[in-house]
C-alpha cells in the first residue's frame, strides 16, 4: 500500500509539470490563434483591396455589409464550392501554420511524457538505492557489525525505516556488549568464588580427616576443630547468601518496597546490629542526625547496605576510637556521611573497593570482599549514589546521597 508521504513525492512533481505543461500549451495556443487571425485578416485585407482597385465605385459600407452578412458568406461558400474549393486550405500560409502547430504540440507532449517518466524513474531509483542500503545494513548486522550511521534527514517511509533499523542496531550492539561483559564478569566471578571457597573447604576437609583419623584426640583439641569448622561453614553460608542477593539484583528480580522512612530510626538500628563489634573494639558512634529527616526507601535493604558500610568502618578502625555519622537533609537530596579514623585506604585500592571479591592489603582473613559491592548495588537501586574518600593512616569517609 502506497503511503501518503510516497504519494507526495510523486504527485507534487507531477502537478508542477502538468501546470507547466498547461501554461506552455495556453501560450502556444494563444500564439496560434493570433497567427491564424493575422493570416486571416491579411487575406481579407487583400480581397478588400482587390475589390476597391477593380471596382472603385463600390461603397465602403457595402463592402463591410458583405463581410458581416451571413447570407453573403453562404453565397460565397457556394461559389467556392462550385469551383472545387471546399475549405480555406488553399491558403498555403494557413497550411504551413497548421503543420508547425501540430509539430510543436507533438514535441510538447513528448517532452511532457519524458519529464514525467524521468521523475518517476528517478524516484524509483532513489527508493531502490535506499532499499539496497537497508539490505546492506541488515547484512552487516547479521555479521555482528553495528557501526551504522544515519545521515539522511528526509521524512519518507524508507528513511524512517532505516532510522528505526539504526535504533535497533544500537540496542543490539548494547545487548551484545552487555552479553560479552556479563560473560566475562561471570567467568571472573566463578573464578573468584572458586578461590574464595577453596581455602575454607580445604581447611574443613583437613580438620574432619584429623577427627576421623584420631579418635583418641583430646576433648579440647576436638572442640577447637569443631568450633573452627562451624565458623568456616558459617562463613561459606554468608558468602552464598550474599552471592544470591547480588544474583537477584543482577537478574532484576528484586523489587524495592519504598516507603517514607525516618533516617534516625534506620541508623539507630544499624548501630544496634553492630553493638557487639562496637563493644569488642570499644568504639563510640557520634551521631548528628536531624530528628525529622526522612527519605523514601526500602527499609530492609537500606538497613543491610548501611550495616555493611558501618561494619567496614569498624573493622578498619583502631581500638578506642570513634566513628562519626552525620545526616544532611535538603529539599533535593539526603546525604549520609560515615567517617572513621582508622587505617585508611591506599591510593591503589580506593578505586576498587566497590568491586566484587576485591580485598585490600589490610582486609581481614574473614573478609569476603563482597559487602561494599552489595551495598553499592542496593543504594544505586534506590536512585542513590555512594562515594569514598580516604587517606592512609588518617581514616575513611563514605558519602551516600539519596535523590528525593
Amino acid at each position: 500500500m502506497i503511503k501518503i508521504s510516497d504519494l507526495k513525492k510523486i504527485i507534487i512533481p507531477c502537478l508542477i509539470v502538468i501546470i507547466l505543461f498547461c501554461v506552455i500549451s495556453f501560450i502556444i495556443t494563444k500564439k496560434e490563434l493570433d497567427k491564424y487571425n493575422e493570416i486571416y485578416n491579411y487575406n481579407i485585407e487583400c480581397i478588400v483591396g482587390e475589390i476597391r482597385e477593380s471596382y472603385p465605385n463600390v461603397d465602403e459600407k457595402a463592402i463591410i455589409n458583405i463581410l458581416q452578412n451571413k447570407d453573403f458568406s453562404k453565397q460565397g461558400k457556394d461559389l467556392l464550392k462550385q469551383y472545387g474549393y471546399e475549405n480555406m486550405d488553399y491558403i498555403e500560409s494557413l497550411n504551413e501554420q497548421k503543420r508547425l502547430t501540430v509539430t510543436i504540440n507533438i514535441l510538447v507532449i513528448i517532452a511532457f511524457g519524458l519529464t514525467i517518466t524521468f521523475i518517476i524513474l528517478l524516484y524509483i531509483a532513489r527508493q531502490n538505492k535506499k532499499i539496497e542500503e537497508i539490505n546492506l545494513y541488515l547484512k552487516k548486522v547479521n555479521t555482528g557489525k553495528y557501526n551504522l550511521k544515519i545521515e539522511d534527514n528526509s521524512e519518507d517511509e524508507l528513511t524512517k525505516l532505516r532510522n528505526e533499523l539504526y535504533k535497533t542496531t544500537i540496542l543490539l550492539r548494547e545487548a551484545a556488549e552487555n552479553s560479552r561483559k556479563e560473560s566475562k564478569n561471570l567467568s571472573i566471578a566463578l573464578e573468584d568464588i572458586s578461590h574464595q571457597l577453596k581455602t575454607p573447604l580445604t581447611s574443613i576437609r583437613i580438620m574432619i580427616d584429623n577427627l576421623y583419623e584420631n579418635p583418641d584426640m583430646d576433648e579440647e583439641t576436638r572442640k577447637d576443630f569443631m568450633n573452627t569448622i562451624s565458623k568456616q561453614i558459617e562463613w561459606i553460608s554468608s558468602l552464598v547468601i550474599s552471592l544470591l542477593k547480588l544474583a537477584k539484583f543482577d537478574s532484576g528480580t528484586i523489587v524495592m518496597n519504598s516507603k517514607e522512612t525516618n533516617v534516625k530510626k534506620l541508623i539507630d538500628e544499624v548501630i544496634d546490629n553492630l553493638s557487639i563489634l562496637l563493644d569488642i573494639k570499644n568504639i563510640q558512634i557520634q551521631k548528628d542526625i536531624p530528628e525529622n529527616a526522612t527519605i523514601k526507601i526500602d527499609y530492609k535493604w537500606q538497613l543491610e547496605a548501611l550495616t555493611n558500610i558501618v561494619k567496614n568502618s569498624i573493622e578498619h578502625s583502631k581500638d578506642d576510637p570513634k566513628i562519626d555519622i552525620k545526616v544532611e537533609d535538603s529539599s533535593v537530596l539526603l546525604k549520609i556521611i560515615i567517617t572513621d579514623y582508622g587505617e585508611g585506604i591506599s591510593k591503589k585500592d580506593i578505586n576498587h573497593i566497590f568491586e566484587r571479591f576485591y580485598k585490600t592489603e589490610n582486609s581481614s582473613e574473614n573478609s569476603m570482599g563482597i559487602g561494599l559491592a552489595l551495598s553499592k548495588t542496593i543504594i544505586e537501586k534506590e536512585n542513590g549514589y555512594i562515594s569514598v574518600k580516604s587517606k592512609e593512616g588518617v581514616g575513611t569517609r563514605f558519602i551516600i546521597k539519596y535523590i528525593k
